[in-house]
């Protein structure tokens, strides 16, 4: 492990709340860095255990100014931010901020560059591979150290990657597939990525160099499909490699069979078009492989099979900001005069004790449901998928506790009190704005509580007053479904403890 506490660097971690940076920060103060983090919303760092071991920098990293102050003091970089945006404009967005992030990095005399960027074959590449190798030649242009390691797919449990291998061979028994499950990719467990991230802080200063890493094991797509099945408990899948399956044709599948939304499923199959293997080891010139040496892919997935039983994932694909989704957060009640909202109030007294019409409402969506019509949850959810949107499948990271920040199916929590008050924003796609707020209070003169559900609606022109309009008549079966079937679950649950205490 570096040894930094003799060193006393500072570090500062761009794209903290991502799948990488979320478990990157752990990992860098426990090896005795000084941490400060770049977002652009602290507010998803609300409940991270080590929001208050970091500094945390508000900006943007388009904005010269944000970053410039970000960058105050810092010895090392962690660039960890990539846009997954399946449109062409992404590429000029990345352009831009690794342009800005690199002068300011030279003004500010930052000491070392840490990238991560992926693994790719020389020659023409996918608009999301071109883009990320873009940066890693931009940073290391900028004059200061950079070291940019290239990965191959990663595997730990949330990632994209895993994520999209399990649901494909949880769900298929038989998957016709494009030719690109006969190409070559080399995985590499997220733990020996973490390993060598937080090891680079250390190198020498004249190493101004990229780095390919990967797990020890080179497969086929499809092997790494089979060797999850495997891992399962489940039947290797037969795989026919079909050519007619278009990398484009072939993300759409993947969009609707599985919770991976359009946006991030378009670059991801565009990149298996490509052999992605190791062609140099040379980091072990200067990083010795981890203890016990790279974790195979077997093990890795066995591995993170485990963080999912055990509830014990730590960050996951879909903590990250949907492109596109709405992210403003809920204008205080006094601000909407003159705005046209729509919303639908229930109210309800129960019989049981708030804490435990709390367990029900923070433990809502994912495979818990959302305790009212199913049927039309589910259909909504298609609906979303179809013209690109996350859907209902994305699930939640852990089944009893929410999050400030989390995902929940199309939802997204933007405020959490626990005990008392969520309030969930929608991402799915809609003409407006759409929030639901699940609340309770104890009632001190029954002994039971008071049940509160809200969901707001701000319409965006004529298509967005329709659609609240279209959809009134279903509130009744949904809404008021929801609000009865929680406080009426909270209740049974009372009552099977109290016969259990018996």
């Amino acid at each position: 492990m570096a040894e930094a506490a003799q060193t006393g660097k500072r570090v500062l971690v761009t794209g903290a709340t991502g799948y990488i940076g979320g478990r990157l920060v752990p990992r860098l103060l426990e090896a005795g860095y000084r941490v400060r983090v770049f977002v652009r919303s602290p507010l998803k760092l609300t409940d991270v255990p080590w929001i208050d071991d970091v500094e945390i920098a508000t900006g943007d990293l388009s904005d010269p100014r944000s970053v410039a102050k970000g960058l105050e003091g810092i010895d090392v970089l962690y660039y960890l931010v990539h846009s997954m945006g399946a449109k062409g404009e992404f590429e000029q967005i990345e352009r831009s901020a690794a342009t800005t992030v690199a002068t300011a990095a030279k003004a500010a005399g930052v000491s070392r560059i840490v990238y991560l960027g992926g693994l790719h074959p020389d020659g023409e590449l996918s608009p999301h591979l071109r883009s990320r190798a873009e940066v890693g030649r931009i940073l290391l242009d900028s004059g200061v150290p950079t070291a940019a390691l290239q990965a191959g797919v990663v595997i730990g449990s949330g990632s994209t990657s895993f994520e999209m291998v399990r649901h494909l061979t949880d769900v298929l028994p038989y998957m016709p597939a494009p030719k690109w499950v006969r190409n070559f990719i080399q995985p590499i467990a997220i733990r020996d990525v973490l390993y060598y991230l937080v090891e680079c802080a250390e190198l020498p200063d004249d190493v101004n160099r990229s780095f390919d890493i990967g797990g020890p094991n080179v497969l086929r797509y499809g092997q790494m499909m089979n060797g999850y099945a495997l891992e399962a408990g489940l039947k290797q899948r037969p795989i026919a490699s079909l050519p007619v399956l278009t990398p484009w044709l072939a993300s759409q599948w993947v969009n609707l069979v599985t919770p991976i939304p359009r946006a991030l499923a378009v670059p991801i199959i565009a990149s298996l078009q490509y052999d992605c293997v190791v062609h140099e080891h040379d980091i072990e010139n200067f990083i010795p492989d981890p203890e016990g040496g790279l974790t195979p892919y077997r093990r890795s997935v066995r591995l993170a099979l485990g963080k999912m039983r055990d509830g014990a994932v730590e960050t996951s694909w879909q903590d990250s900001a949907v492109r596109g989704a709405p992210s403003d957060r809920l204008p205080s009640d006094p601000e909407w005069t003159g705005h046209t909202v729509y919303t639908d109030l229930r109210e309800l007294h129960s019989t049981a004790p708030s804490d435990q019409v709390w367990r029900v409402i923070e433990g809502i969506g994912g495979d818990n449901g959302w305790y009212s019509f199913p049927l039309a949850w589910a259909v909504r959810g298609w609906m979303d998928k179809v013209v690109g949107g996350v859907g209902l499948r994305r699930g939640r990271r852990n089944a009893a506790h929410l999050n400030a920040g989390d995902a929940l199916d199309f939802w997204r929590v933007e405020e959490l009190d626990r005990g008392r008050f969520l309030r969930l924003r929608a991402e799915m796609k809609v003409p407006g704005g759409a929030w639901l707020e699940l609340s309770v209070k104890p009632n001190a003169e029954s002994g039971g509580s008071n049940y509160r559900q809200r969901a707001v609606f701000f319409p965006q022109g004529l298509g967005g007053r329709l659609y609240w309009f279209s959809i009134l008549p279903f509130h009744g079966v949904i809404f008021a479904g929801m609000a009865s079937k929680i406080t009426q679950t909270a209740e049974a649950q009372v009552l099977a403890d109290s016969r259990v205490v018996r």
